[in-house]
């Protein structure tokens, strides 16, 4: 090859990417739409917002030399807003991406929207397993957990140490339907039973009539299929009621750190729970999570830690795809490795899940815990094809199009 024709060559493979960056606006911005205020703002919120402008930090603040904005919003629980806020964002204030959305409802709300308008969405707080089986969208992500996840860990561990009838309080929106329905399948398919379930509303103050109908039904588990302060609520007058001393048994079927240091290990103490993550697994969670909790006053849940997680992964996709084009970015999220502190053995599938090493864990006795938000045992890692969809029974058209190619 000639001398000139080499040098020609070889420039064209040292080109970085910001040589031929296309970004909307000259600049990459991600909307964290949370819960900043409501029932699940603990575990969302304010810490959603702190992992993402973390992720963006350790990014170096610039994509393919352009800046990266992290902007936020409450969705208050309300699908309408939830959907009117990521409007604008898409349309007027041209917000790329947007990571977290706890709330199932608002999620499927936002996803629809999203397809229509080819934007990313990372989904770290919804657990709804729609949002990549029958409504899954090629450019949503489901990135931390989901029902089913939760379900066959808690649920197939407690039916195992002789938790074999059940009765549900689940609540009453998407989320909860979906959690109730999967933990059912879970005890029933390892041959317990189910006595019985009742709804109750969204941020509840008072259980004590779902309660009475618990205690009623005899069913050795109290199934509690609600999240954040719902959960903290029901067991806190669960206790009052004397559930457990009367020989029932309590099992958060989603359970968060904060939940349990705002319930104290006293009554948490025992109570099995799958998580996608844990601040104390090793020295570099250890690091990294007290840097957040430096941040925030907490140490990570395991939603902070997926939207840390799903912003570093977009970041990396929009560098390698040379564009913050959905599509394109889209793509090069589904090939590149997921690869961050709190995630192992993880990868995307066809319908946007991410597959991922979970953990069985109890809440520890108060003489176990030797220092501040030293609160779960890890009884055993969970591997991925436990705790995901099978893919063979996807109705998510992405799936089949997989196959096909």
């Amino acid at each position: 090859m000639k001398p000139a024709l080499l040098a020609a060559g070889l420039a064209g493979l040292l080109m970085t990417p910001a040589a031929e960056a296309q970004v909307s606006g000259d600049v990459v911005k991600i909307g964290v739409l949370t819960d900043m205020n409501g029932v699940t703002a603990d575990i969302t919120g304010k810490g959603s917002l702190a992992a993402a402008e973390i992720a963006v930090a350790e990014f170096g603040g610039t994509v393919l030399g352009k800046r990266i904005e992290i902007v936020s919003a409450d969705h208050q629980h309300k699908a309408d807003i939830g959907t009117g806020i990521a409007r604008r964002w898409f349309d007027v204030d041209g917000v790329d991406a947007i990571a977290d959305v706890p709330n199932s409802g608002v999620a499927l709300a936002i996803q629809d929207l999203a397809r229509e308008k080819k934007r990313i969405v990372l989904y770290s707080g919804a657990g709804t397993t729609a949002l990549t089986n029958d409504r899954c969208s090629p450019y949503g992500f489901h990135w931390t957990y989901d029902t089913y996840a939760v379900s066959h860990g808690t649920a197939s561990a407690v039916v195992k140490a002789g938790g074999t009838s059940w009765f549900f309080l689940a609540s009453d929106y998407a989320f909860g339907h979906q959690l109730q329905a999967d933990a059912t399948a879970v005890v029933t398919a390892a041959g317990g039973s189910v006595k019985g379930a009742v709804r109750h509303p969204l941020n509840t103050a008072d259980f004590s009539s779902y309660l009475l109908q618990a205690q009623a039904s005899g069913a050795k588990v109290v199934g509690l299929a609600n999240a954040g302060n719902d959960t903290v609520t029901a067991m806190k007058q669960a206790n009052d009621f004397g559930l457990v001393q009367g020989g029932q048994s309590l099992a958060a079927l989603i359970l968060f750190l904060q939940d349990i240091h705002g319930l104290g290990l006293a009554a948490a103490q025992g109570t099995y729970l799958t998580t996608a993550s844990y601040w104390d697994l090793n020295d570099e969670t250890r690091a990294w999570s007290k840097g957040f909790m430096a941040r925030t006053g907490m140490m990570p849940s395991m939603l902070h830690a997926g939207v840390y997680g799903a912003v570093r992964h977009y970041l990396k996709a929009v560098a390698k795809a040379g564009t913050d084009d959905a599509d394109k970015v889209a793509a090069a999220m589904r090939e590149i490795p997921v690869d961050d502190l709190f995630s192992q053995d993880a990868r995307i599938r066809p319908d946007g899940r991410v597959t991922r090493t979970m953990y069985l864990a109890r809440v520890k006795a108060p003489a176990a815990s030797k220092y501040p938000w030293d609160y779960l045992e890890i009884v055993r890692k969970i591997p991925p094809e436990e705790t995901v969809w099978p893919l063979a029974d996807s109705k998510c058209p992405l799936v089949k199009a997989a196959d096909k190619g």
